[in-house]
């Protein structure tokens, strides 16, 4: 796809989302179509390190973590600008991604796996406990909603807009480097790490700089997150987030940006329905510890019966 027809169909699509938070008047469909948003961006992020990078990250929800605590921590607690305390955030995600980066991509497989999954759990374990900063589980209150001037985005339209805005500027970006030279050495380091090398490609920088760069795009989302519900506590960014993303990028499909997206549109989907159903199946009423079961068999069998997810299937039917 040319740069100039992706942005013409990201336009379009901005069109229809704009339309859609004048026209839609259920809060409840709003709240979805802005968890859609901002969990597409954080399996954007992560479908550049799977997909294109051949990586595997099981702690994606951490750099999502750091960006709602760092963007909500400066704004409630030190008084920060809305817009730099996003910025401090982004900065934060990719500073983090790319200091994690420098030792777990000496590993690779199973290994890089483990060392990503350790680093969620330290972030999380030091969310919960340092609480003099973080509000420990308690979490963090009074997060006050990002403005332009006197336009506050205080309401689900409006942080509709937001959200997907964001989202569509990403996915330009992101399209424009995986079409650009960086883009083809993304596919040769995922093909044959030993083959890139031996053609000169560095394999470690560019390892590390796709890794910063979906650390930048979780942060993002994060902070956008904590500004969107101004109040955030630790428990929606432990293993079982990790877990919901790779879902995502694998059902949507791991060589497709798009299937980022559409792979969180399903996984919000499915996750509201499973809030519904389980409980009602269920005498303990603990329906939400079997959402991570319900995640972990639809990953099984995506691997199994259609690696290439949703977009794989696409592109063999077109």
């Amino acid at each position: 796809m040319t740069a100039g027809r992706r942005w013409t169909l990201l336009a379009a699509a901005a069109v229809l989302i704009g339309a859609a938070g004048g026209m839609v008047r259920s809060t409840y469909i709003l709240g979805m179509l802005i968890f859609i948003a901002l969990n597409g961006m954080a399996a954007l992020g992560l479908s550049l390190v799977m997909g294109f990078a051949g990586q595997v990250s099981l702690g994606q929800a951490a750099f999502y973590a750091i960006g709602a605590y760092v963007s909500g921590v400066l704004t409630a607690s030190y008084g920060w600008n809305g817009w730099l305390s996003v910025a401090a955030a982004v900065l934060a995600g990719a500073v983090s991604a790319f200091l994690v980066g420098l030792p777990v991509f000496r590993l690779s497989g199973l290994l890089l796996a483990m060392a990503t999954l350790g680093f969620g759990i330290i972030v999380y374990y030091v969310l919960v406990n340092w609480s003099g900063v973080t509000g420990g589980p308690s979490g963090l209150t009074s997060i006050p909603p990002l403005a332009i001037g006197a336009f506050r985005f205080d309401t689900d339209a409006r942080m509709l807009w937001l959200a997907w805005g964001c989202l569509l500027v990403v996915l330009g970006l992101a399209g424009n480097v995986v079409d650009s030279r960086i883009g083809r050495a993304l596919r040769a380091l995922h093909g044959s790490p030993a083959a890139a090398e031996a053609a000169g490609i560095a394999t470690t920088k560019l390892k590390l700089g796709v890794f910063a760069a979906a650390g930048a795009t979780t942060a993002l989302a994060g902070a956008l997150y904590a500004h969107y519900l101004t109040f955030i506590n630790p428990s929606p960014f432990g293993f079982a987030f990790s877990v919901e993303l790779v879902v995502m990028v694998v059902l949507g499909g791991t060589a497709s940006l798009w299937g980022g997206v559409l792979g969180a549109a399903i996984v919000v989907l499915l996750a509201e329905g499973l809030r519904a159903l389980l409980p009602l199946l269920s005498a303990s009423h603990a329906g939400a510890e079997y959402e991570i079961v319900v995640f972990g068999l639809v990953l099984m069998a995506f691997m199994i019966l259609l690696p290439g997810g949703l977009a794989g299937l696409a592109r063999r039917a077109a």
